[in-house]
């Protein structure tokens, strides 16, 4: 992808939507997957629009579609995961960008500030990113159980933590009583 995909703004079309398709090559998902640190990025096709809203402000809506392969967070085994979504950015020419050292999160993480250039391409990669499943596991994968304790004593297990583990060994316990 070493054209560019970005549209400037001062360019784009009041009255109709610019469309776009991107669906980069082999060797641009293979440098995307290196971004990502993935083990591979099989398909990548993002495609919609971007339209006016109101005088000054841009609406970029689309569909993006991947197939992603990563380690299992387990066994390391391959994971293949397809990627669906659909995208959308509002980028506000008036919006109010917070400054200082601490800054609270806005509430919809969809708006922007709206810059001289709307960038699908780089939309499209942190798209992906953000729906790239955080602990990929393969089917195979098992965590199994580590219990410890000190010499003599019983272990807590996993089942002991559930809610009722402790009427159960009530009930138990009386069931062995004569």
């Amino acid at each position: 992808m070493t054209e560019t995909h970005a549209f400037r703004v001062a360019e784009l079309a009041q009255n109709a939507p610019v469309a776009f398709d991107l669906s980069p090559d082999a060797e641009a998902r293979a440098r995307i997957a290196t971004e990502l640190d993935l083990a591979a990025l099989r398909k990548l096709r993002f495609s919609g629009k971007i339209t006016a809203q109101g005088r000054r402000d841009w609406l970029l809506e689309g569909t993006l579609g991947a197939t992603v392969v990563q380690p299992c967070v387990v066994t390391l085994e391959p994971v293949t995961t397809r990627i669906d979504t659909a995208v959308r950015r509002l980028y506000l020419a008036n919006m109010d960008v917070p400054q200082g050292a601490e800054v609270e999160m806005p509430e919809d993480d969809t708006v922007e500030p709206l810059g001289t250039v709307i960038d699908p391409e780089a939309v499209m990669i942190e798209a992906l990113e953000l729906a790239l499943p955080l602990y990929p596991r393969s089917e195979s994968a098992e965590l199994g159980e580590a219990v410890f304790t000190e010499p003599g004593k019983q272990a807590m297990r996993d089942e002991d933590t559930r809610p009722f583990a402790a009427l159960a060994s009530l009930r138990d316990a009386a069931k062995d009583k004569p």
